[in-house]
């Protein structure tokens, strides 16, 4: 069972007015790429706790997170105040099976994800870990704004750092920007904008896909996979083509 240990905050990035990240120390256990931990704050008595991902590969020390502030939330508004030395607490242990481990062999990896739900990607792709087995690994984020895609430099880097394995996609659904697909990602996959933006076909025979993100996001991709791709969730005693974790 995790225990809770003290975290201590050594840098805090805004993004823009809703989004931020926190970097943290902390004496943790060691965790793998894609897993969470739980953030808590004494609030009023009592502890207000919340699961968030890992931003930071496994072999960095510096401990990062992204939030998005969530209007009347209990958590994320007081995480949003913390400046460097104050403290919050973290568990010491991660969770989650939302990991390479758990993917079967593919040669085509699909990453997709909305708003702050970049992050376990973020985490795999740094650490670097078991990627060799992919051809083709497309990172897609997609948000509401231009200016939510908070970590488009670090994408870009990732882009460049792999070669050509990686490709990314960027999506955005409130306005239209150059280099950006628009709308939501369920229609994109529907009229094969996806697929012809990076030039891979989605098939069950080749295919992974690992979906992070609002509930409706993953709910409705899901459902447009199976029906339009043949897609099925993937389950350990049933293996598929679709892996997901949601936020919130």
């Amino acid at each position: 069972m995790a225990n809770w240990v003290t975290g201590k905050v050594i840098e805090a990035k805004f993004w823009t007015d809703a989004l931020f990240s926190l970097v943290i120390e902390a004496p943790i256990k060691p965790f793998t790429a894609g897993q969470y931990a739980k953030l808590a704050l004494e609030i009023e008595g009592e502890r207000v706790q919340r699961a968030y991902s890992y931003v930071n590969a496994p072999s960095d020390n510096r401990l990062e997170f992204y939030f998005v502030i969530v209007p009347g939330g209990k958590l994320s508004p007081q995480l949003a105040k913390l400046k460097p030395n104050d403290t919050l607490q973290i568990t010491d242990e991660a969770a989650g099976f939302f990991v390479l481990d758990e993917i079967p062999e593919c040669k085509n990896l699909w990453m997709l994800s909305t708003g702050t739900a970049i992050g376990p990607f973020l985490s795999i792709l740094q650490e670097g870990k078991d990627l060799a087995r992919f051809d083709n690994i497309i990172l897609l984020h997609a948000v509401r704004f231009a200016k939510d895609l908070s970590y488009l430099p670090l994408m870009k880097a990732l882009e460049q750092q792999f070669h050509g394995k990686v490709k990314v996609v960027t999506v955005v659904s409130r306005e239209q920007c150059s280099n950006s697909l628009h709308g939501r990602v369920p229609a994109l996959i529907e009229s094969h904008a996806l697929e012809n933006a990076v030039g891979v076909t989605l098939s069950p025979d080749t295919c992974h896909v690992m979906l992070c993100g609002n509930p409706e996001m993953v709910r409705d991709t899901r459902e447009m996979l199976k029906n339009s791709h043949g897609m099925v969730k993937h389950l350990r005693r049933k293996p598929g083509h679709i892996s997901s974790e949601q936020y919130w």
